[in-house]
């Protein structure tokens, strides 16, 4: 197999993977009510495949890929691709909501096996002056899979019932796993001479990263009902921190940390995650906000809040290879500013809409958005992968998809806190009871996403000014890469 046949290859597989996990995601949001009738179960309950879900990936995605680096990326691929298959079949099985959320939980297990996997097969198969267009074409596919997620659910659900939205998972997913196969990506980075140095995992680390993103994930979906001052949330949020410094002190006296000292002193990987964290926090605390403001505030039906939301995904879509071009040409810091202030603009102007608004403003806000955010995650993820120490991409990886899935989280509890207090400033009973949004709540916690997706302006600038060498010379990249091995 040619070099560009397996490259292209490689990036169907990427792609794919990151579009199954994303589409799953959204896919879910329609199938809640019928589940939940069908099983018989509780609101809680019902809320349980989703938060057991999202636990499991976070807990386990920076072991998943650490793992990937010691033992191979394409095997940890195919074993989550197969795993998340097998789920998803036996979910559509489920006699009872008690093994749909054990189910999903075991499907959020095999979701963080292949998530880092899929972006360790880029940088083990791409020159580093390919791997930016490699990535925003990644970028472009979650994108339409997560605007296709809401009406193929919608169709599935309506037509099929809820059961047929796990179904459709397990062709898709065998489908990648045979593109896997004929994928020869190249070995992991590591020397020979280190092989038995690195091929061990640290099982007590591996315990407290798993704990301390379970405790901090779990405390942050539960802010809503409980505030940022109820007992849960401090007690949770103590934990995290007691859990953190544990967790930093063994991973200093570790022989092989989890997170290795060449991934914890890289500043462009560090960087490239604070601003994934804080500009995906400010972003989705938005979107939370929204949707309520469209319907409670300027009541609009599901529909219509739909069709507002939608230059946001096609500017997302259309705004990866832009934002690759950029990053080629301007270099890191300059493009990750300018997403950051896109975003953050996208959010303030949100927070002026009002029921006098028209289409077109709202519209704007929402493409301000949906190109911001294009820019920061190509040049985020472009810096993460491309930067990685070697042998590492697999961990850097993992650390990624956790700034990811941790962000979003702590938006929604940024901003659903702050709209509970200011409603019970206002009125005598909780309101996430009803979660009612009204002009004095929607926009002073749409300006607090606003400061959080700010933030991400400081991680921006300690990345580097200017566009890599390789980037910007390919030809002599091409000239001097020296040859890898094929993993087996």
């Amino acid at each position: 197999m040619s070099s560009t046949v397996r490259r292209r290859l490689a990036l169907v597989v990427s792609a794919g993977g990151a579009m199954l996990v994303a589409l799953d995601g959204t896919v879910l949001i329609l199938t809640q009510p019928s589940a939940q009738r069908d099983l018989g179960a509780s609101v809680a309950q019902m809320q349980w495949t989703s938060t057991g879900y999202l636990l499991a990936v976070a807990a386990l995605l920076v072991i998943a890929g650490r793992l990937g680096d010691l033992y191979g990326h394409r095997r940890l691929l195919l074993c989550g691709l197969l795993g998340f298959a097998g789920t998803s079949a036996w979910i559509a099985l489920a006699p009872n909501i008690g093994w749909m959320i054990g189910l999903r939980v075991a499907q959020g297990v095999f979701g963080a096996l292949l998530q880092p996997a899929t972006l360790a097969l880029l940088r083990l198969t791409y020159p580093p002056e390919r791997l930016g267009g490699a990535v925003a074409i990644r970028t472009s596919a979650i994108g339409v899979a997560s605007a296709a997620g809401p009406v193929l659910g919608g169709v599935l659900v309506a037509h099929l019932g809820w059961r047929s939205v796990f179904v459709i998972n397990v062709p898709f997913a065998l489908a990648i796993a045979a593109a896997a196969l004929a994928v020869r990506a190249a070995a992991p980075e590591h020397r020979e001479s280190t092989r038995e140095h690195t091929q061990r995992l640290d099982v007590v680390g591996a315990a407290l990263v798993a704990g301390v993103l379970a405790i901090g994930v779990y405390t942050l979906v539960g802010v809503p009902a409980h505030g940022w001052t109820g007992g849960p949330t401090l007690a949770g949020l103590a934990c995290t921190v007691g859990g953190a410094a544990l967790l930093i002190a063994h991973e200093r006296r570790a022989a092989h940390p989890i997170v290795p000292p060449e991934v914890a002193r890289s500043v462009p990987v560090t960087a490239a995650m604070a601003i994934l964290l804080l500009t995906a926090g400010g972003m989705f605390g938005a979107l939370f906000v929204a949707t309520f403001l469209f319907q409670d505030v300027l009541g609009l039906d599901p529909l219509a809040t739909g069709l507002r939301v939608l230059p946001m995904t096609v500017l997302m879509i259309l705004g990866a290879p832009l934002a690759s071009a950029a990053l080629r040409r301007y270099g890191p810091r300059r493009t990750a500013v300018v997403g950051s202030v896109l975003v953050t603009l996208g959010i303030v102007a949100l927070s002026g809409l009002t029921s006098t608004t028209a289409w077109t403003g709202s519209s704007m806000a929402f493409a301000l958005l949906g190109v911001g955010f294009a820019v920061v995650m190509v040049t985020a993820t472009g810096t993460v992968v491309g930067d990685a120490p070697p042998g590492y991409a697999g961990v850097v990886g993992g650390l990624k998809q956790t700034a990811m899935n941790i962000g979003p989280t702590l938006g929604i509890a940024v901003a659903a806190g702050l709209m509970q207090a200011d409603a019970l400033e206002a009125a005598s009973s909780p309101p996430l009871r009803t979660l009612a949004a009204t002009a004095l709540t929607a926009q002073p916690a749409l300006l607090a996403s606003a400061a959080v997706a700010v933030l991400g302006l400081l991680p921006a600038l300690l990345l580097p000014a200017q566009p890599t060498p390789n980037a910007r010379h390919p030809e002599q990249t091409a000239a001097t890469s020296p040859g890898v091995a094929a993993e087996p």
